[in-house]
């Protein structure tokens, strides 16, 4: 059983080997920390957890082949990234805070983080071409367009109920897609 007075580096060392719980401590120990540099630069609440999940995801998958450093400056670049990646998909205007050094952050590999969040997002969207039509037009237009479920019940001119029974549909059709890996937990744990 990990202590969860280990360093940072140890314990990315257990998570490397497949150890859940020293990821779960690193977690508890950093989501706060990436929430709030999120919303820093973005305030939407909902988007910020998406991100900041996203970034977790995305270095369990990648665990083995992550050469991590100093964890927490890996993780301040991950979560700048996804907020730049979702400004960019909404054409919003990054704006640079002042307060924020780029002397603290270590470089990453850019290039290496598209690419393993394309090899999600295929994988995410074969799971949701399974989904019935509607049931995929809704997720979309919440998780991708970020209507709010209200927006999307008056845009497909049905009940605000339908559309959160259609997300529920959907959550668990990926749960139980995604059942192999940690994603959807870090997902659902701020969705509901």
């Amino acid at each position: 059983m990990l202590n969860t007075s280990e360093t940072d580096i140890n314990l990315w060392d257990s998570v490397r080997k497949d150890d859940k719980l020293a990821f779960n401590i690193l977690f508890d120990r950093y989501w706060i920390s990436l929430y709030k540099t999120a919303h820093y630069y973005l305030e939407d609440q909902e988007v910020c957890a998406e991100a900041v999940n996203d970034v977790f995801v995305s270095i369990w998958n990648r665990r083995k082949e992550l050469e991590i450093i100093s964890f927490f400056n890996f993780m301040q670049t991950s979560v700048r990234f996804q907020i730049y990646k979702r400004r960019k998909a909404v054409k919003l205007e990054i704006v640079f805070k002042d307060n924020l050094t780029t002397d603290n952050f270590s470089h990453t590999n850019d290039g290496e983080m598209r690419i393993r969040q394309k090899e999600i997002d295929n994988e995410l969207s074969l799971y949701l071409d399974k989904l019935p039509k509607r049931c995929q037009e809704i997720f979309e237009l919440s998780r991708f367009e970020h209507l709010s479920n209200q927006e999307i019940a008056g845009r497909l001119n049905i009940s605000k109920r339908s559309v959160e029974n259609q997300l529920a549909l959907a959550l668990k059709h990926l749960r139980m897609c995604f059942k192999h890996t940690v994603l959807l937990l870090f997902i659902i744990r701020n969705l509901f």
